[in-house]
C-alpha cells in the first residue's frame, strides 16, 4: 500500500473527483477525512470506506471560512495526531457558481475566487506547520484545464491561480520537505446530469470529442494521479502541475476534418491501418 498510516484530508470529498480520491487513498492505506458542507454526502462516502475495511471521518467544513477550516484541522490532530497529505479539491465551476444576471463585478469574482483560489491558500497556509511534522508530506491542488482556454472567464482565472500557488507554496515548503503538486484534469464524467450541462447536450452527446481518446476520463484516474503524487513514487516532483485530459489540450479540434486529406499522419497512414 502506498499510503499506509498516512492521514489524508481531501475537502469536496464527497462527491465526483473528490470522492475518487478519498476512496483510493483509503485503499492504499491512509485515514481519510473528508471535509466538506454537505454532511450527508460526506458520511455516505465514509460507509463506503469503511465498508471495504478502511477507515474515515467527515467534518463539516466551509473551506471558505477560515475559522472552520482551523477547527478541521484542529479536529483532525486530536483524531489521528498527525497529517500528512492535504488535497485540495473543493471548488466551484462555471456551471452551478450561482452567480446572477445582475450581480456586480466585484460579486462576481468574490465567488470564483473564495472557493476555487482562498480557500487553497487558507487550507495550505494553515496546514503547513502540521505537515512538517511528518516526513514526505505533500499538498495536491486540484486545478483544470480551463487555465488553456480564454472562453471559461473567471473560473478560469481561479484556476490559474491555483497553477501559480502551487508554484509559490512549493517553494515555501521545500525546505520542510513538503512537496506540493496539482492536477490539471480535463473533461471527467461524474454524473449523467454533469456530462449532459459539459457537453450542451441532454444526452450528453458531444459535437466534437472530448478528449483525444474520444471519451470522458473518470473520477478514478485522477484519484491514480492523486495517489502518485501523495506517495514516495513521486518523491523527487514538486512545484509541477500534472494535466490528466487524456490529449484533450494538445489538439487542434477545429481543424480535424480538414486535416484528414492532407498527409497530417507522418508516423503512419490511417489507410493502411483500416484493414487491421
Amino acid at each position: 500500500m502506498k499510503l499506509r498510516d498516512k492521514v489524508a484530508l481531501v475537502t469536496g470529498g464527497n462527491y465526483g473527483i473528490g470522492r475518487g480520491i478519498a476512496k483510493r487513498f483509503a485503499s492504499e492505506g491512509a485515514y481519510i477525512v473528508i471535509a466538506a458542507r454537505n454532511q450527508g454526502r460526506s458520511n455516505k462516502v465514509v460507509r463506503e470506506i469503511e465498508s471495504n475495511g478502511g477507515r474515515a471521518i467527515s467534518l463539516k467544513t466551509d473551506v471558505t471560512d477560515e475559522a472552520q477550516i482551523i477547527s478541521t484541522l484542529n479536529s483532525t490532530i486530536e483524531k489521528f495526531d498527525r497529517l500528512d497529505i492535504v488535497v485540495n479539491n473543493a471548488g466551484v465551476g462555471s456551471q452551478h457558481c450561482g452567480i446572477k444576471h445582475d450581480d456586480p463585478p466585484s460579486k462576481r469574482w468574490e465567488i470564483f475566487r473564495r472557493v476555487n483560489l482562498d480557500s487553497t491558500y487558507l487550507i495550505s497556509a494553515h496546514s503547513l506547520p502540521l505537515l512538517a511534522k511528518n516526513q514526505g508530506s505533500s499538498i495536491i491542488n486540484i486545478s483544470s484545464t480551463a487555465t488553456f482556454h480564454g472562453n471559461w472567464g473567471l473560473y478560469g482565472v481561479s484556476k490559474v491561480g491555483v497553477d501559480g500557488m502551487t508554484k509559490s507554496f512549493a517553494a515555501e515548503a521545500a525546505p520542510y520537505g513538503i512537496r506540493v503538486n496539482a492536477i490539471s484534469p480535463g473533461w471527467i464524467e461524474t454524473s449523467s446530469e454533469e456530462t449532459a450541462a459539459a457537453s450542451g447536450n441532454a444526452t450528453g452527446e458531444w459535437g466534437m470529442p472530448p478528449s483525444l481518446l474520444n471519451r470522458m476520463g473518470s473520477p478514478e484516474e485522477i484519484a491514480s494521479t492523486a495517489a502518485f503524487l501523495a506517495s514516495s513514487e513521486s518523491s523527487f516532483i514538486t512545484g509541477q502541475t500534472l494535466v490528466v485530459d487524456g490529449g484533450l489540450t494538445i489538439m487542434d479540434y477545429p481543424s480535424i476534418a480538414s486535416l484528414e486529406e492532407v498527409g497530417h499522419r507522418v508516423f503512419s497512414s490511417s489507410r493502411n491501418l483500416k484493414g487491421n
